[in-house]
């Protein structure tokens, strides 16, 4: 009768080249309009879309910091302007406000 070998008596062993593939994407080195686009915990690096700005006010001039994502309305100090109103995300800036993003 015919008993075939087993399979780790194998008499031929092949060697296994890996082939390399090219990425579509560089993953060290991603596009930062791609990067901005992604939900803030699946960036490379995890970073908040939160800032602090500094809010001018249109009447006295006077400089106020302000959250990006503030819940209330934030008033001048000292002309009792308003100067952002609340959104369901992003706070928005009255009329004639300008505004600069804080450094860290």
């Amino acid at each position: 009768a015919y008993h075939p070998k087993p399979f780790w008596l194998k008499t031929e062993q092949k060697c296994f080249t890996p082939v390399l593939t090219a990425m579509d994407c560089d993953l060290l080195h991603p596009d930062p309009r791609d990067e901005a686009a992604k939900h803030k915990l699946k960036r490379l690096v995890q970073s908040p879309n939160s800032y602090f700005m500094d809010v001018k006010c249109p009447g006295c001039l006077q400089i106020t910091t302000v959250f990006s994502h503030a819940e209330s309305v934030v008033l001048c100090g000292s002309c009792n302007a308003m100067l952002c109103q609340p959104t369901g995300g992003i706070a928005r800036l009255t009329e004639g406000c300008s505004f600069r993003k804080k450094q860290d």
